[in-house]
């Protein structure tokens, strides 16, 4: 994959004394969903967190769309069009659902090739997420887990991203919204977005990753296609079960 849209070479991170990551080396290519899975603790949320900038203590080397953001603070990889939606949304509970869009409105982009990449507005956030054009002005704080959800990847989106990097876009949220989660990341994939996820729900990850990196204690274990994974039920076994 040589035109990867992120590239991470011997990427480690640590806590204090507690080393979390050890070297891990993988890619995202342009249009590619790509998974992290394992189980909790597994490294894969400190693994997004490190690619946004936002552990302090780190080394390795991140690219993304050609250039090197290993040492970039995480609002100068923001604006460089590298989405992140957090495990835990962060939307603004005091603030309606076009408000938090607008606060994360940001220009329109290109691919380091001069393509044009997807842009978004709220009336086509709203096409892609029919739950919130129904409520575009209730509170962020009034709405429920799965909407708070969606609303937090819509506000991603707002930025016209080139890639997002999603942080367990399924944990905590009713089945129905899992299912109309897939559904809109199958839809951005048609897009061309590319999207780093973290996953332990294999059902989930089936239904939208093309490749797959099974993390244990801070290390890939495993990788593969999300078709090999799918066969695979030792490993399965070997890296997700409790």
């Amino acid at each position: 994959m040589s035109a990867a849209m992120l590239a991470v070479e011997n990427l480690s991170a640590s806590y204090g004394a507690a080393r979390i990551l050890y070297d891990l080396s993988f890619e995202v290519g342009r249009g590619e969903v790509v998974a992290l899975m394992g189980r909790n603790g597994a490294g894969k949320s400190t693994t997004i967190k490190t690619i946004m900038g936002l552990m302090a203590q780190r080394q390795g080397h991140v690219r993304f769309n050609g250039r090197d953001i290993s040492g970039l603070k995480p609002f100068e990889i923001a604006r460089l069009g590298l989405g992140f939606t957090p495990e835990d949304r962060r939307i603004f509970v005091d603030l309606t659902v076009m408000e938090n869009l607008d606060i994360g409105r940001q220009p329109a982009r290109s691919f380091a090739d001069g393509t044009p990449a997807p842009s978004w507005s709220p009336e086509k956030l709203f096409a892609l997420f029919p739950n919130l054009a129904e409520m575009p002005h209730r509170l962020g704080g009034r709405m429920s887990g799965g909407e708070q959800q969606m609303l937090a990847v819509a506000r991603t989106l707002m930025g016209n991203p080139l890639l997002v990097l999603l942080d367990e876009p399924s944990e905590g949220v009713a089945p129905l919204i899992v299912e109309q989660m897939a559904n809109t990341i199958v839809e951005l994939k048609k897009e061309g977005l590319s999207i780093l996820l973290s996953e332990q729900n294999v059902h989930f990850a089936q239904l939208v990753s093309d490749r797959v990196y099974m993390l244990e204690k801070g290390q890939i274990r495993w990788q593969g296609t999300m078709a090999q994974l799918t066969e695979n039920v030792d490993v399965q076994r070997a890296y997700l079960t409790v």
